[in-house]
């Protein structure tokens, strides 16, 4: 259950959300995420879906959440490290 799931709860019964089944008020159908899949799949997946965390699931068991946070310092870390070889080779050339 997420953040949303509960307040789309307390939008809809209002006072009554607190006792409603977890199961009542959580997102079902939510995507998920094997560990080898590729980032990139992942984060057009968070972005198309509007999900800031998928679940990484195998074999039916679930393995840890992959966020939105992890998605960004990855992909910065990527960045950064592609800049790095770029300035090197500039480096290199001159």
């Amino acid at each position: 259950i997420t953040e949303r799931d509960l307040v789309r709860a307390f939008a809809r019964h209002g006072a009554n959300a607190p006792s409603l089944r977890v199961r009542d008020a959580m997102s079902t159908g939510v995507p998920t995420c094997a560990p080898g899949d590729d980032l990139s799949t992942v984060m057009r997946t968070m972005t198309t879906r509007r999900y800031r965390h998928v679940p990484v699931v195998q074999n039916g068991e679930l393995l840890g959440i992959v966020s939105i946070g992890d998605v960004v310092k990855q992909r910065l870390d990527d960045l950064e490290l592609e800049a790095s070889v770029l300035r090197d080779a500039y480096r290199a050339a001159r």
